[in-house]
């Protein structure tokens, strides 16, 4: 059912989220940070039984020059230069296994698909781990390393997110005038990121993106992962203010504001886990023009496969 905003109201809808006053500094010497300690990307070329797609074995690194898995996709014998997309992935998952995911090389696209540092044990498999400890935080990953920025696990995996940007257009086969980023909720928040922090993204199609207006999410919806915070805070009841301005580094609003690609969004109605009106509240922060699909009968899936059709779609049109 809607709990939500609709209709115009939700169209209409802007954030008051807070701004840190050195986001902009912070962030330029966290990505300057891991640029510095980078290493060249591994490749291998794997035998994953398909006839069409080339499948490569990458690893690149990461925050604080941290190594992160990937998994390259490319049509069967392509030699490039293809349009490129970068795939971030939702809250849980990881990489999977090499014959997953095959719809951007099956579309003619280069296709990057990041792992997600020390997760990948709840629906999909992972293979890349977060070495950095963290102090006391609810079970999961939003209120990890939530005493400082400095500390936060979602500073690491942005940070990942926009390396993972870097390591694409240093690839052979990869047109660096045509490179995209995509993903859904989690996967979502990364797109938002990295089109925000690196200006060789020339498209971007974040879906039911988490991690939006994160203050407000945390009072109006009582899915996790945003309850992860409520429950944290409903023990830490003196670090409310803290916790709230940490978090805000990591706001997708924020770094919409940011952000100089055309993107396309799409947002459900009846979204429990990602708010609709947290979604259009990063939409209409957008520093460049976007698109915006809503899905008026589903859930959190959004809009399946079809948000997948039409950001290709959206892609093409875009990077021609």
């Amino acid at each position: 059912m809607y709990t939500d905003l609709t209709g115009d109201a939700l169209l209409a809808f802007t954030s008051s989220v807070r701004e840190p006053h050195d986001f902009d500094a912070f962030w330029a010497e966290t990505v300057e940070r891991a640029r510095a300690a980078a290493a060249p990307p591994r490749l291998e070329r794997i035998d994953a039984g398909l006839a069409t797609i080339d499948v490569f074995d990458v690893t690149f690194t990461g925050f604080d020059g941290q190594p992160i898995r990937a998994w390259l996709r490319t049509p069967a014998g392509a030699e490039g230069p293809l349009p490129a997309v970068v795939e971030f992935i939702g809250y849980g998952g990881g990489r999977g296994r090499p014959t997953e995911n095959l719809f951007w090389a099956s579309a003619g696209f280069a296709h990057l698909y990041m792992d997600t540092r020390g997760q990948g044990s709840t629906w999909s498999r992972g293979d890349t781990a977060d070495p950095v400890g963290a102090g006391p935080h609810y079970p999961g990953f939003l209120t990890r390393g939530i005493e400082s920025r400095e500390s936060l696990y979602y500073v690491r995996l942005i940070t990942d997110a926009v390396r993972a940007v870097d390591t694409a257009l240093e690839l052979d086969v990869v047109d660096p005038e045509r490179l995209a980023v995509y993903g859904g909720s989690q996967g979502g928040a990364l797109t938002i990121a990295a089109a925000a922090l690196h200006h060789g993204v020339k498209a971007a199609a974040p879906n039911v993106p988490f991690l939006c207006d994160i203050e407000r999410a945390s009072g109006i919806t009582d899915a996790y992962p945003y309850r992860e915070i409520a429950d944290y805070l409903a023990v830490h009841r003196d670090g409310i203010e803290r916790a709230l301005d940490v978090l805000a580094y990591v706001d997708g609003v924020n770094f919409a504001k940011r952000a100089t690609a055309p993107a396309r969004f799409s947002a459900a109605l009846m979204d429990p886990i990602c708010p609709p009106s947290t979604v259009t509240a990063a939409r209409n922060a957008w520093a460049a023009p976007t698109e915006l699909a809503i899905w008026r009968y589903n859930g959190h899936e959004g809009g399946g496969p079809v948000d997948a059709e039409e950001a290709a779609a959206f892609f093409r049109r875009i990077l021609g």
